[in-house]
């Protein structure tokens, strides 16, 4: 049952795993560009929001 691999084959695998590990590689690059995307919107929400507080309710964010 065991299947013998030629130096050919063996060499096709590595070469394909190295170009999946290129492409996991870029995913999580983008997705890390993703994340600080997403980081610097949510910061910038949060700031709005704390300003419209301000505004809205200055009593409030002066204790």
């Amino acid at each position: 049952m065991s299947r013998r691999y030629t130096k050919a084959d063996l060499e096709q695998i590595v070469y394909t795993q190295l170009e999946n590990l290129n492409a996991m590689h870029d995913l999580l690059s983008i997705m890390k560009h993703q994340n600080e995307l997403l980081e610097k919107a949510n910061k910038k929400l949060k700031d709005e929001i704390t300003d419209f507080k301000q505004k809205m309710y200055p009593k409030l964010s002066k204790r």
